[in-house]
């Protein structure tokens, strides 16, 4: 076990110095697909999505896959996420966990971002032909994680990304890979490492990249040429966090938990936050956190700022369904984060334990 955590760790370092994964703002613009750094699900977005040390169940899917398995036996998250309030930009996901055996999980996790309709616009007609459209983001992700005697878990996903209009689609497959480790007398210490979105190149195709022209004016107007037009493949946003907390038990069953996270990005620069937990005999959570990203300290152009820095927020009613020692729980999640643009994220989720 010392020696797995040993690799771990190791390989947690060469990642981190590499110039691969050291946050590279020349390389901003070069990825797609943000959704997948989107995080659909109220719990951890209270904490700015830094929980990696210590995020648990279905919500481990969108951060660190190794949490999966630490759950009694079934979870099922249901979310609605508000995004950039005033953009009307929704997503909606929809999380699975399952225990099997004692020590392994199964999980899967689906997400969906509705743009609203959008007028269609053309060269001929820029104010609108009338017609509308609707973008179609989804994915849909496969998780495994496995606990080794109490202390070290480890977790791998398959996700499977889709983007598109009518015409033209993309697709991918991605996958992440997470360990964690807990120690203490009540646990109290825990270490994470998550790395996320490895995989191939996203490329649009289809026939809405093609255009039907007379490339030379004795050609038939009835059979005009069709020539494809040329697209950019784009890398997906590779991601890698390695994060820690500590729990502080007080007045019985009252915790107080602090943690911290490193967010190293290949496509911008590197971000780190610390955030705060209290418990109440775990009936009622409070949270927040602050994220700050390396560029802080630059005088850039607010442009070139991230989405997401400053302040978030978050509560949790968690309420037992039946008065029986371990009865299956019912969980209200809200969060709040803060945006560079628009009004801010608001965020919120159903969490039934069984």
């Amino acid at each position: 076990m010392n020696k797995l955590l040993y690799y771990i760790l190791s390989l947690a370092f060469v990642f981190g110095c590499s110039e691969t994964w050291a946050g590279n703002p020349d390389r901003q613009g070069e990825a797609g697909a943000p959704e997948l750094l989107m995080n659909p699900w109220a719990r951890s977005a209270g904490l700015h999505t830094m929980s990696t040390s210590m995020i648990t169940g279905a919500e481990a899917m969108r951060l660190n896959i190794a949490g999966l398995a630490r759950i009694n036996k079934t979870e099922i998250i249901l979310a609605n996420t508000n995004y950039l309030s005033g953009t009307d930009i929704q997503f909606n996901a929809l999380g699975l966990a399952q225990k099997i055996g004692e020590n392994s999980a199964l999980g899967i996790s689906l997400m969906a971002i509705d743009f609203g309709e959008i007028p269609v616009t053309t060269a001929d007609l820029p104010g609108g032909t009338g017609a509308t459209f609707k973008p179609r983001y989804f994915n849909i992700g496969l998780g495994f994680s496995h606990i080794f005697e109490n202390k070290v878990s480890v977790g791998v996903l398959v996700r499977s990304v889709t983007e598109g209009i009518e015409d033209v689609t993309a697709s991918a497959i991605a996958l992440d890979a997470g360990v964690q480790y807990v120690t203490g007398e009540k646990d109290n210490f825990k270490f994470g490492i998550s790395l996320r979105n490895v995989g191939g190149r996203m490329e649009f195709k289809g026939e809405g990249l093609a255009d039907e022209v007379l490339t030379d004016p004795f050609d038939n107007p009835e059979r005009p040429r069709v020539l494809n037009q040329r697209v950019t493949a784009f890398e997906l946003q590779s991601v890698l966090n390695i994060g820690l907390s500590y729990d502080f038990y007080v007045s019985g069953d009252n915790r107080v938990t602090a943690l911290g996270n490193y967010t190293s990005n290949a496509f911008s620069e590197d971000q780190i936050g610390m955030g705060l937990e209290f418990s109440f005999k775990d009936l009622v959570m409070l949270r927040g956190a602050y994220k700050l990203d390396f560029s802080e300290f630059d005088s850039g152009l607010i442009e070139n700022k991230p989405l997401y820095t400053g302040l978030s927020l978050g509560a949790t009613l968690n309420v037992p369904v039946s008065k029986e020692e371990n009865a299956p729980r019912l969980a209200f999640d809200y969060a709040y984060r803060t945006t560079r643009v628009f009004s801010g994220t608001h965020n919120f989720s159903l969490r039934i334990n069984i």
